[in-house]
C-alpha cells in the first residue's frame, strides 16, 4: 500500500513538472516572437562563399530550408530578426592583399539579399531601422566586418566602410593585422596591443557612429581601447574566461568588469570550445588520437579512408556542451556587471559542429530563453539580452557621433 502510494506521489510530481516545463516553453515561444532578437554574429556571407555561391555570381536560396544554420524558415521560427552578418576577412588577405575587395564583394552579396527577397529581408544601420524591419515582418541584416583588414593603411576607408553600412568592425581576426593584435596569435605581439594606426582607426570609429568590436584582440589590445575609446563598446561573439582558463579569446572577470564601467555589451558565443575547457580538452583528445591513427595507418587527412574514419570516431566520441552552458556565462556575466550587459552572439555558421545541445540553429533560441526563464530571469530582463542592451549601447554610440566635436 505505502509503495502504492508513493508511486502516485511521484507519478504527481512528473506530471506537475512536466506542465512546469511545457508552460516556460509556451512562454519561451512567445517572448522570442513578441521581441526583437539580435544575434551579434552570424557568419552567414562567408558560408555563402564556401558553397561557391560568389563564383557562380549567385546567391543562396536562403528563403527555404537549408542545411546551414541559418535560413529565413529557421529565423522565423526561432524569433531571430536581427542577426548582424558576418562580412569576415580571412587572415591570408594580409598577406596576400586584396582584402578591400573581398570585403566589397561580401557587402555587396548580402545587400543582394533584400533585392532578392525584398518581402523576407530589409538591410539595417540602425536601432530604428531594426524596429521598422520588424513592424513589417522583415528581418533585419545589419553588418559587421569580422577584421579590420580591409580598412588597410587608409582612415578614409573606416568611413567607406560606414557608408557601405557597415556599423560594427571587429579590429582584428587570427592574426596581428595593422590595426591591434589578435589573441589567437602565438608569435611575438606586432604592436603590444593597439597600433598607432588603430588608435586613429577607433578614434574616426567613434566620430562616425560605428561600434568597436574587441572580440578576437589581445588582452593588451582590448586595455589599450578601452584607455582612448569616447563611446561603448561591444565584444560581438565572446564567452567568459572563468569557464575555459588560458583561452585568451574569451574575456576574463577583469575584462567583463571594465566592459560594463564602459556601458557595453559582451554578446554570449554558442560554440562549445568557447562554453568549456572540458569541451576543449575532448577535442584535443580527439585530434591526438587521428594523428596517431593516420600515422599508424600511413594515411594523408585528403584519404577517403581517414575521412571515413576521422567522421566516424568524432561522431562516436565528441561531447558537446549544452543550453545550460550557455546560460550559465550568461548567469556569470550578469553576476559580475549586472543584466545591461550581456546578449546574444552565436557565431551561427561560424563554429561549425561545435555547437551545443539545444542550439544548434537559428530556430532554437527560445531553448535558451526557456532555460532563462527557469533561472529566475523576468521577461524585462530576458528583453534586454535579446535587443535592449545591444539597442542601447547602439543608440549611444550614434550620440557620441552626433555630438562629436574632434
Amino acid at each position: 500500500m505505502y509503495r502504492s502510494l508513493l508511486a502516485v506521489a511521484c507519478l504527481a510530481i512528473c506530471f506537475v513538472a512536466q506542465a512546469q516545463n511545457d508552460k516556460l516553453a509556451v512562454q519561451a515561444e512567445a517572448l522570442a516572437k513578441k521581441n526583437i532578437i539580435v544575434d551579434g554574429h552570424v557568419d552567414l556571407p562567408f558560408r555563402m562563399v564556401v558553397k561557391g555561391f560568389m563564383v557562380k555570381k549567385e546567391i543562396e536560396d536562403v528563403s527555404v530550408e537549408t542545411t546551414g544554420n541559418f535560413d529565413h524558415p529557421k529565423a522565423k521560427r526561432g524569433g531571430l530578426d536581427a542577426p548582424f552578418m558576418s562580412i569576415y576577412i580571412p587572415s591570408r588577405y594580409q598577406q596576400t592583399g586584396g582584402a578591400k575587395a573581398f570585403a566589397d564583394s561580401l557587402i555587396d552579396m548580402v545587400s543582394q539579399l533584400p533585392d532578392e527577397f525584398p518581402e523576407l529581408f530589409a538591410l539595417a544601420n540602425s536601432p530604428q531601422d531594426i524596429e521598422a524591419n520588424f513592424k513589417k515582418g522583415l528581418i533585419s541584416l545589419p553588418m559587421g566586418m569580422e577584421n579590420g583588414a580591409p580598412i588597410e593603411d587608409d582612415l578614409a576607408n573606416v568611413e567607406y566602410f560606414f557608408n557601405r553600412g557597415i556599423r560594427y568592425v571587429t579590429l582584428t581576426h587570427a592574426t596581428d593585422n595593422q590595426i591591434c593584435d589578435s589573441s589567437y596569435d602565438e608569435s611575438d605581439d606586432k604592436w603590444d596591443g593597439l597600433s598607432p594606426f588603430g588608435e586613429e582607426v577607433v578614434k574616426e570609429m567613434n566620430r562616425l557612429g560605428m561600434l568597436v568590436d574587441i572580440s578576437h584582440v589581445s588582452d593588451k589590445a582590448f586595455y589599450d581601447v578601452m584607455k582612448i575609446v569616447k563611446a561603448p563598446v561591444i565584444a560581438s561573439h565572446s564567452s567568459a574566461r572563468k569557464f575555459t582558463p588560458g583561452f585568451e579569446r574569451n574575456m576574463d572577470d577583469d575584462m567583463i568588469k571594465l566592459l560594463g564601467e564602459n556601458d557595453g555589451v559582451i554578446h554570449i558565443n554558442f560554440g562549445s570550445s568557447f562554453l568549456s575547457k572540458e569541451y576543449q580538452d575532448n577535442i584535443s583528445e580527439i585530434r591526438e588520437h587521428l594523428v596517431n591513427y593516420r600515422a599508424e595507418k600511413g594515411l594523408s587527412q585528403d584519404d577517403e579512408a581517414y575521412q571515413e574514419y576521422a567522421e566516424s570516431y568524432m561522431k562516436a566520441n565528441k561531447q558537446f556542451e549544452d543550453v545550460e552552458k550557455v546560460a550559465d556565462h550568461i548567469d556569470h556575466v550578469v553576476s559580475l556587471v549586472g543584466i545591461d550587459h550581456v546578449g546574444f552572439g552565436s557565431d551561427y555558421d561560424g563554429v561549425g559542429d561545435s555547437l551545443p545541445t539545444g542550439l544548434k540553429d537559428v530556430s532554437t533560441f527560445p531553448n535558451l530563453i526557456r532555460e532563462l526563464l527557469e533561472r529566475g530571469y523576468s521577461k524585462k530582463d530576458i528583453a534586454k539580452i535579446c535587443y535592449k542592451n545591444t539597442f542601447r549601447v547602439w543608440n549611444k554610440v550614434q550620440k557620441v557621433a552626433a555630438d562629436w566635436e574632434g
